[in-house]
């Protein structure tokens, strides 16, 4: 396996301090970038030198990447500095997820070669009329004399006018359907212009730099060799592909706000009002731990999800959706409370510590609806959620042994892994989702814990125990509600708003079961500091306080002790994360 801490070590070496502005990625030159939206050319080079499309590129085709949770953690230093560059560079990598798991041999090899050689590629799957709704997707490719002619519009793409191929989502049945979709690699060398033409920029919000633009396709003429698997397999290819882009994307959201919260914490343990710094207001504090706490509950979530993609290929689809749902919601919400600790400052932009952070908070956005957004999320979690349910309350105790046993592969970041084949991932979960199903165990090891330990270790993991086990109380509830659903809504209740916000609630279960596991199951791997069962039991509480908002579980001493837990983890220049990954700020 990677030594993924002395990796991520050497890659934060050679970007150095961000704030030297001599540096070869430092925020002055990067808040530039931003303000002029011009795309980041030359910090993807700087990246590309030391090697990071290494980590997207199959290591049987020349590349490293044998691990998902190598180019994940990668992303999420580099999506630190600047969010821009992260996805200018991530887009490339699921561009290619197409080719990974349809392509042929000669396709993985040849792509892989482009990448390396640095040269960009863009997902052409989004059209301007249809969003998220890629069966209505009207691009049409129609067979002719020794290959195909493509028509019709991709927009809005990421990499769209700098990539060097366009993979291209197009209808190749005229009845559409499930079956009616092809992909294909359009590389732009030698095709005319009055074939592709590239659609405007189109100006955003966030991540003012990128290059989101998209083509337009008139009698396109692509080879043969231009088809990317079997004709009528794109729509399985592409569901498969948004199960890594949608947990690579919480590394992007994760990246802005440890960024926000180091700014923040920069700003409160210096500013000194009403006699004492902001830091020491009891308030405030409590803010800034549960801010600390909810970057670390992402963590938790996406450690299981990312390995999951390896060890838990069947149960993909579930795991994709309730990270892509949970994280960006929640980390929405953390950076709201920052904005509320850091007051004005975050609205002053002269300041560059204080422009980093309006620069991350914009660029978050992206999260939010990148890769399906969170209507298309939360309906796939509540597509599933019937059996979910039944196997969770149900606690037999052949499909429990199991899933215990999966978990702790799951969140054992030392566990070995087979290399990543994308191909492997399922496009439904069938009812497993052994995070959740595993959670009661869990719960009960917990409290063994609790009663063999002595003092304050003692007093947290009881209250760890409790908590977690109201949070898997929950799952009987939503169970109950669910049947209650059914029995007064009849069919209609698949399309019901509550059943999308039955949904939510068994995403904050789960993410209660990933930290309760990830403390159970991988503590060994984390920064000594994140072992006290303190950082669990605050985590466990901003959980539970989604089902009942007045229900607190902490007092002064616990947050006292978590907030110690942060400041020496930013003292010490570690990532807000389980894990020690050190970072030069």
């Amino acid at each position: 396996m990677t030594d993924l801490i002395a990796l991520m070590g050497d890659l934060e070496a050679y970007l150095g301090d961000p704030w030297d502005a001599a540096g070869p990625m430092p925020y002055p030159r990067i808040l530039d970038l931003d303000e002029r939206q011009a795309y980041p050319h030359e910090f993807v080079d700087v990246l590309a030198s030391w090697g990071l499309y290494d980590w997207i590129v199959p290591a049987a085709n020349g590349g490293k990447a044998v691990h998902v949770e190598d180019g994940f953690n990668l992303y999420r230093l580099v999506g630190r500095r600047d969010p821009t560059s992260a996805t200018a560079m991530v887009l490339t990598s699921l561009s290619y997820m197409p080719v990974w798991i349809a392509g042929s041999p000669d396709q993985r090899q040849h792509f892989a070669d482009a990448i390396r050689a640095g040269r960009k590629l863009a997902w052409g799957l989004s059209e301007r009329g249809h969003g998220s709704d890629i069966l209505a997707n009207e691009t049409t490719a129609r067979r002719t004399e020794g290959g195909w002619l493509l028509n019709g519009e991709k927009w809005t793409i990421g990499n769209a006018t700098v990539a060097a191929a366009v993979m291209v989502f197009a209808r190749t049945s005229e009845k559409g359907g499930p079956g009616g979709y092809s992909i294909f690699a359009v590389e732009k060398d030698g095709i005319p212009a009055e074939q592709l033409a590239h659609l405007r920029d189109e100006p955003l919000h966030g991540l003012r730099g990128l290059d989101m633009s998209g083509v337009r396709l008139t009698d396109c003429f692509v080879p043969d060799s231009a088809l990317l698997g079997r004709v009528g397999q794109g729509l399985e290819v592409a569901l498969k592909s948004s199960q890594l882009a949608r947990i690579a994307i919480s590394s992007i959201a994760m990246s802005c706000v440890d960024t926000a919260l180091r700014s923040t914490l920069d700003f409160a343990s210096g500013r000194v009002i009403f006699g004492g710094t902001v830091l020491e207001v009891p308030y405030s504090k409590r803010q800034l731990a549960e801010s600390f706490a909810e970057l670390l509950i992402a963590d938790a979530l996406t450690t299981g999800a990312v390995r999951s993609l390896q060890l838990a290929p069947a149960q993909a689809s579930i795991w994709s959706s309730v990270v892509k749902y949970f994280v960006p919601t929640l980390l929405e919400e953390t950076l709201a409370r920052l904005t509320t600790v850091l007051g004005a400052r975050y609205y002053l932009r002269a300041h560059p510590r204080h422009g980093i952070f309006q620069k991350v908070l914009r660029d978050f956005a992206i999260s939010n609806f990148a890769d399906g957004n969170t209507v298309v999320n939360l309906k796939n979690i509540a597509l599933q959620l019937p059996a979910l349910l039944a196997g969770a309350v149900a606690q037999e105790p052949g499909p429990v042994a199991d899933a215990v046993a999966s978990t702790a592969r799951l969140f054992d970041p030392a566990h070995p892994m087979d290399p990543y084949e994308p191909a492997a991932q399922q496009l439904f979960s069938r009812g497993g989702d052994d995070s959740v199903l595993a959670l009661r165990s869990a719960v009960a090891e917990l409290r063994r814990e609790a009663d063999a330990a002595e003092g304050r270790e003692a007093g947290w993991l009881a209250g760890c125990a409790e908590t977690a086990g109201l949070l898997a109380d929950e799952v009987h509830r939503l169970a109950d509600e669910h049947a209650k659903l059914v029995a007064e809504q009849g069919r209609k209740a698949g399309q019901s708003a509550e059943l999308y916000d039955l949904a939510k609630q068994y995403a904050a279960v789960s993410a209660a079961a990933a930290c309760v596991h990830l403390y159970l199951r991988g503590r060994d791997s984390f920064a000594p500091a994140l072992r006290s069962p303190a950082v669990l039991l605050l985590c466990l509480e901003r959980l539970l306080r989604r089902f009942h908002p007045t229900r607190w579980t902490t007092g002064p001493a616990d947050i006292e002790a978590v907030a110690e837990v942060m400041a020496d983890a930013h003292r010490a220049g570690r990532l807000f994360s389980f894990r020690p990954f050190q970072v030069s700020w």
